[in-house]
């Protein structure tokens, strides 16, 4: 290992009790010296080490532009790092720039790189835990009436989950390359799909043409009248992501290059064998009334048998607790993550969700911290939420029954936070429901007539849904047109020749 009186910058930060952090300066000097002879040691490194991982400031500076200057593909060596901390002062104190050649004096980094490497990493993750449980201690001993114990932990929970992912030593502002690289992967992703889906997809290809799937940190609100088939194309939408990350996963395909995803659904409203029912009648085509009721034959039931099996390595979890407040949701939601990896988020439905109890006197409050703690949560995890959400009654009102963005019940926080706002739309609920009288023999040929005319407009109309983009912050608004199979609760794309005027803006 290098000489520590030519490696050891200035003394480490100590703790009040007198107590050093968590941190070995001789690792972190031998780890750059070893990446400075052999660039390719950062390039074969399995930690996901990044310049805040360093203790030392001026480490961390010389990372930092290391891994700058490999992204422009040029080679790495104390000559080429020279120029760059010429005015360093930092650097001035450990000797200048020949404290770069003397990195590279001693080798022995090369012989166990990831190893340091991995020490470096856990080290910054130790510091990061001492700071989350100093704020814990000074938290939980301030005792005035504006503290709420409850607050208090999901706030540590989430700092504890942070330095679980080893984000929270990144959680500084980065720099405009690190989230150009960022945009860059996922336009790559973009392209390797066909040009469709920058993010996880839903099954659909018209709506994955509209929307370019579903976006990490995204709040996507889906809302529709009681009928219209929320549920239904959440439900389809968890399937078709899960799905896809089953297959990709037999192919051989990495988790991250998948365009599929592990998938949480948080059902407040059904149970979760109500929702396994609903996707077995999907897959295996029997529809979920003859199912609950055992009216299957033989055969169906042999089906039915070949989708279970099909489904059983499938990485979609259903957690159907009813009542849910948004902090226990959004500690669950966490524990999937680091578990199971989740990639996608479902809420069925917002209105469901319980606040925190200090907006429990205004609902328009609660709603807003609801809609507020599920982008929060998007962001935190980096994930694509999807909460459903109902419409009030004012759009039984008008004659045309589309919903619109004013429709959303206590609209203004949800309209606000969401990134895509999704309305579903089904005119054959509306044409069903205004069904004349039934004519029999005796009745006259105006009855027959009215009747044969909403026969007619209900054969135009059925099984024809529209997905309306109301908002979207990636892209353009318009609509997209479905087929919605009501048997098996199934939305899919339109065949091409079932088209005609029902082209999508």
């Amino acid at each position: 290992m290098a000489n520590l009186s030519v490696l050891t910058p200035d003394a480490p930060v100590v703790e009040p009790a007198g107590r050093a952090l968590p941190a070995n300066l001789e690792a972190e000097a031998a780890f750059l010296g070893a990446a400075l002879i052999d660039n390719r040691v950062i390039e074969e490194l399995t930690t996901p080490l990044r310049p805040g991982h360093f203790f030392e400031p001026v480490h961390a500076r010389i990372y930092e532009r290391v891994l700058a200057l490999l992204d422009r593909k040029a080679v790495v060596t104390p000559v080429t790092l020279k120029p760059y901390f010429e005015a360093d002062e930092g650097l001035k104190d450990l000797g200048g720039t020949t404290y770069l050649a003397r990195l590279t004096a001693d080798g022995q980094g090369l012989l166990a790189p990831r190893e340091l490497a991995e020490q470096i990493y856990d080290l910054a993750l130790l510091r990061e835990l001492v700071a989350v449980g100093r704020e814990l201690v000074t938290n939980a001993l301030d005792t005035s009436e504006s503290v709420e114990p409850l607050a208090q932990i999901e706030q540590a929970e989430a700092a504890l989950y942070a330095v679980a992912e080893g984000a929270a030593t990144g959680s500084e502002a980065q720099s405009f390359a690190a989230s150009t690289r960022t945009a860059l992967g996922m336009i790559e992703q973009a392209l390797l799909s066909g040009g469709h889906v920058s993010g996880i997809t839903t099954g659909l290809t018209s709506v994955n043409e509209k929307i370019g799937g579903l976006h990490d940190s995204d709040l996507i609100i889906m809302a529709g009248r009681p009928g219209m088939g929320k549920s239904a194309l959440a439900t389809n939408m968890a399937f078709n992501a899960a799905d896809r990350l089953r297959r990709d996963r037999a192919d051989g395909i990495a988790d991250d290059k998948s365009v599929g995803a592990a998938t949480a659904l948080f059902s407040l409203e059904m149970s979760a064998d109500q929702l396994a029912t609903r996707i077995l009648a999907e897959q295996s085509g029997i529809s979920s009334e003859a199912l609950r009721m055992g009216k299957i034959s033989r055969d169906d039931f042999q089906q039915l048998s070949f989708a279970s099996q099909r489904l059983a390595e499938l990485p979609l979890y259903i957690d159907d607790t009813p009542a849910l407040s948004i902090s226990a949701l959004r500690t669950r939601a966490r524990r999937l993550k680091r578990r199971f990896n989740i990639g996608l988020i479902i809420v069925d439905y917002l209105q469901l969700l319980q606040g925190s109890g200090r907006a429990s006197d205004n609902r328009v409050n609660e709603i807003s911290e609801i809609s507020r703690g599920l982008k929060t949560l998007a962001k935190e995890l980096s994930v694509p939420v999807i909460a459903l959400s109902q419409l009030s009654r004012a759009v039984e009102q008008r004659e045309d029954k589309r919903p619109q963005l004013s429709d959303l019940r206590e609209s203004g926080s949800i309209e606000q936070d969401a990134d895509i706002v999704l309305f579903i739309y089904r005119e054959d609920y509306y044409v069903a429901s205004k069904e004349p009288k039934r004519p029999t023999e005796s009745d006259d040929a105006k009855t027959h007539e009215m009747h044969a005319t909403w026969a007619a407009e209900m054969e135009r109309v059925y099984g024809i849904a529209e997905l309306i983009v109301a908002k979207q912050r990636h892209g353009a608004t318009g609509k997209v047109r479905l087929r919605f199979e009501p048997r098996i609760t199934r939305f899919s794309d339109l065949a091409e020749d079932s088209l005609g005027n029902h082209s999508y803006d």
